[in-house]
């Protein structure tokens, strides 16, 4: 791990605990510059564009947390479906802190002049899953497997923000449906292209 991410990581981890409360905000990110031992102005220095850029890390950091979660289970024999819901619920479940944070985080980003870099961000975690299965495809498979789990992952994220039911069972309820029915699309549209 590079200096600048360590420094990022230590800034996000004093800050999350006070997004619910302040929101993401430069001063946010200054306060949490001072909390984790720095400077505030390296808040700035690391995240220039100021909550931006820390939203950004936060996707980023969020995917390392559900991979280092994923260790324990790298040698386990699942399914290629298993091992996708598998990822996305760690990832969910790693969040779980920091719901507030992430509620915040996605009404940042689905600003009309934002939700290309928001998109962007889903697409890079439903890439670090497919990594993880395993996934090597290189032709259109590739993109319409990120896609579709893209789209998984967006609703997943809106159901699970609004879950209050016990140990969030509805949401892994959900997670299993949507799950299903983005394999199923994923066998048909590779039975079209070879037809």
């Amino acid at each position: 791990m590079s200096k600048n991410q360590t420094i990022k990581d230590a800034i996000l981890e004093a800050a999350l605990p006070n997004v619910p409360f302040d929101g993401w905000a430069l001063q946010t990110l200054e306060n949490a510059a001072v909390e984790a031992g720095y400077d505030k102005s390296m808040a700035r220095a690391v995240f220039p564009r100021g909550a931006q850029d820390a939203l950004v890390h936060f996707s980023g950091w969020a995917d390392r947390k559900m991979l280092d979660g994923l260790k324990k289970s790298s040698g386990m024999k699942l399914r290629v479906r298993e091992k996708v819901t598998l990822a996305v619920r760690t990832r969910f479940e790693m969040l779980e802190p920091y719901r507030e944070a992430e509620r915040l985080a996605i009404a940042f980003w689905v600003r009309p002049f934002r939700k290309w870099e928001g998109a962007r961000l889903v697409w890079k975690t439903a890439d670090a899953v497919w990594d993880w299965v395993g996934d090597t495809a290189t032709d259109y498979n590739r993109y319409t497997k990120r896609g579709l789990l893209a789209g998984v992952l967006t609703a997943t994220s809106l159901f699970w923000l609004a879950d209050e039911s016990k140990s969030r069972a509805e949401s892994w309820a959900f997670l299993d449906r949507r799950i299903d029915n983005v394999l199923s699309l994923g066998k048909i549209a590779g039975r079209l292209k070879t037809a």
